[in-house]
């Protein structure tokens, strides 16, 4: 890998440079300097994941929304899994109604279609079409491509360890997402009589 000077933003000293959320005692430099290119590594991960979906969508005239739908359909059809409009708006997290507007316009642009549902006569479904198939693949499959070309680099003692720091750091983030969550929950609550 090349040595480069990363962006400054996601290291310890200037991320929490008084300790309030990082002790760093017992840590040696030389480790402090290795979580300190995988933050910022992450970081730019993150940054290039962005941009990417950013061109994505300017390119194919999409949303992000319309664009995490896509993705679910792309997935679906590679599965032979048909998918129903209100299969669609629960796992995009938006309303029926949201989601019969934003079905109305991919199909007003040709990105998806209606098609009877394969096994049941009362309900219809949706499928991505082929134009928009190919040109989310050349768009977005050539980035997950190049992906799986790096994983494939490392032996599977090192994907492993890989693996478990993702798999690690997401469950932390996670729970640290549903603490705050907590936390803002309880805010929001009246106290209980006889506390204060």
């Amino acid at each position: 890998m090349n040595e480069r000077k990363l962006p400054t933003m996601y290291g310890l000293a200037e991320s929490d440079p008084d300790q309030n959320l990082i002790k760093r005692e017992g840590v040696s430099p030389e480790a402090l300097e290795q979580i300190d290119r995988i933050m910022a590594e992450m970081g730019r991960m993150r940054q290039l994941e962005r941009q990417i979906m950013r061109n994505s969508q300017s390119f194919m005239k999409l949303n992000e929304t319309d664009m995490r739908a896509l993705r679910m359909l792309i997935s679906a059809k590679h599965a032979g899994t048909a998918v129903t409009p209100g299969q669609l708006a629960r796992y995009l997290g938006i309303s029926s109604a949201s989601v019969t507007k934003m079905i109305d316009r991919l199909i007003e642009g040709e990105h998806v279609a209606r098609r009877p549902h394969p096994t049941d006569r009362r309900s219809w479904c949706i499928e991505v079409t082929g134009p928009t198939h190919l040109m989310a693949r050349q768009q977005v499959g050539r980035h997950h491509a190049q992906r799986f070309e790096v994983a494939r680099e490392f032996t599977d003692a090192e994907r492993e360890v890989i693996i478990r720091f993702l798999a690690r750091t997401s469950d932390a983030m996670e729970d640290s997402m549903n603490g705050a969550q907590t936390a803002l929950d309880d805010q929001g609550k009246e106290p209980e009589a006889g506390q204060s």
